[in-house]
């Protein structure tokens, strides 16, 4: 390989790792990474293990036991975690 092609494929995969979300994230727009809970298409859906466990140790963190609540759908539940994370000084 002549040196002008290794420059030309590592040009092309600099490129292209620039303009990769996952690999490069301040590559994306950031209204494509982030979106309101109320804007979620399954933010009706129950909410997932990891939000349960996560809202949990949080609710007992900031010692407000009424905070978690089974029942949370995922959009709900996200917020409640991101009032805790700001309450607990973790967000």
């Amino acid at each position: 390989m002549t040196a002008k092609t290794h420059a030309a494929k590592t040009h092309a995969a600099e490129t292209r790792a620039a303009e990769n979300p996952k690999t490069a994230p301040e590559a994306a727009e950031p209204s494509n990474r982030i979106k309101d809970p109320k804007d979620w298409t399954t933010g009706h859906e129950p909410m997932t293990g990891a939000q349960a466990s996560y809202l949990k140790t949080l609710s007992e963190q900031a010692g407000d036991g009424e905070a978690y609540d089974p029942d949370l759908d995922k959009a709900e539940a996200s917020e409640r975690i991101d009032a805790l994370r700001k309450a607990t000084g973790k967000g």
